[in-house]
């Protein structure tokens, strides 16, 4: 007897067999179609979430597909015991293209912040400075993974209760405060690890000329500058790297994830001079990293991401969407701040709303319009890069119908 496919009937089994760390809406999506998604029931929906800034060109997008099922139909595995040519191609496109002068492979956002991690300590341990010299400064309301490293890292409380004791060796400190960071550096610190804009912590960017303050105080006490770009990296905020929007600035370490393979699982860990020799034979691994069929499709994407073209899309429609938030706000009031860079947008509610960006997210949901969160009270808005006119003339609409029905709910 066939298992029902009706949507009670996935989202009933769903409940009953996942762990319960999730809380999925109750839509099951069957297709989509550049920025367009179809549920099992034939429902149309604007993605302006693309899987958390994962599908950031677009569902099917041709030049992907073609990729991933070339590859496939050549070899899917076969360790880092050997080479393959996407996975060496890839490293050759990212090595020539940014600061880097060699690349770490691993699957996730959280496993190349872990892998920044070991190669700081791993450096400052090869240079002779004990335990107690490989402190790591993060920042209030970053976000760096769910490991327990990277939770660690990750310097809000909330991601830590109940997986106490937590690993030792990192100070947090209030982002985008120069003086507080003055004070809180030392020599006894070997990194610091921040998001250019932070993501999950409310889509905060880093204020003009707080990253270049951050190296300066990093080169005086040789500390590395590692540059958490898992959300806003592959173009995101209309640079393929969102440091670039700060003149000067060259990190020594950059993490990457999310889009970098256009919608499969892929994580990468940028080195530049000082970092690049940190880990040796044995010293970290990772047995699905730089998978080729991953690389083959990441190739794609990372070229998709430096072309001129998608990067001026990515600037005009994130102004046109911070344009509509603004206009709304003047009308509703819904929101206390509109921010963000590029295709990158919070929105964060008034005193009137506070908490309610969960039920914002469900109006929009109700009109067709897929967005997320960013905490209780930010709306999020990571539409796919490529996004053309239509859409955005559509999911304005209907966002503006949702803003209209929550305000007078």
């Amino acid at each position: 007897m066939a298992a029902e496919t009706s949507t009670d009937a996935l989202v009933a089994t769903g409940v009953r067999t996942y762990v319960p760390n999730y809380a999925p809406k109750p839509v099951v999506f069957d297709h989509g179609e550049g920025a367009r998604l179809w549920d099992i029931d034939g429902r149309e929906y604007i993605d302006l979430g693309t899987g958390i800034s994962v599908n950031s060109f677009g569902h099917r997008h041709p030049d992907l597909i073609a990729a991933v099922t070339g590859q496939a139909g050549r070899l899917l595995h076969t360790s880092n015991l050997y080479y393959v040519e996407p996975t060496v191609r890839l490293a050759e496109d990212l090595v020539d293209g940014t600061f880097a002068e060699r690349v770490f492979f691993c699957n996730s956002g959280a496993e190349a912040n872990e892998a920044a991690i070991k190669i700081v300590r791993r450096r400052a341990a090869e240079a002779g400075r004990g335990p107690e010299e490989r402190e790591i400064i993060t920042f209030e309301g970053s976000f760096h993974g769910r490991t327990l490293a990277t939770v660690t890292a990750t310097a809000q409380p909330k991601y830590h209760e109940g997986f106490e004791p937590m690993p030792g060796g990192f100070t947090y400190c209030p982002f985008n405060d120069p003086e507080a960071l003055e004070a809180a550096i030392s020599d006894r610190t070997c990194a610091v690890m921040l998001e250019p804009v932070q993501g999950e912590g409310g889509v905060t960017p880093s204020r003009q000329g707080f990253l270049r303050h951050v190296q300066d105080l990093c080169r005086r006490h040789d500390a590395l500058l590692v540059l958490d770009e898992i959300q806003s990296g592959m173009g995101r905020t209309g640079k393929f790297f969102a440091y670039e929007w700060e003149p000067g600035v060259e990190p020594d370490v950059v993490t990457m994830a999310k889009a970098l393979a256009g919608g499969l699982p892929m994580g990468a860990v940028l080195a530049g001079a000082r970092a690049a020799d940190a880990l040796s034979v044995g010293t970290h691994g990772s047995t699905f990293g730089g998978n080729p069929v991953s690389a083959a499709a990441a190739r794609v994407a990372v070229g998709l991401a430096r072309s001129d073209d998608l990067l001026a899309n990515v600037v005009r429609q994130g102004d046109a969407f911070r344009l509509f938030l603004n206009r709304i706000n003047a009308e509703l009031g819904l929101f206390r701040d509109v921010r963000g860079k590029g295709l990158m947008i919070g929105a964060e509610l008034g005193e009137a709303h506070e908490g309610k960006a969960g039920a914002l997210v469900d109006a929009c949901q109700e009109e067709g319009v897929i967005v997320l969160v960013a905490g209780p009270s930010v709306l999020r808005l990571l539409p796919p890069l490529n996004i053309g006119d239509e859409d955005v003339r559509d999911a304005t609409a209907g966002m503006e119908r949702a803003f209209r029905a929550f305000a007078a709910s």
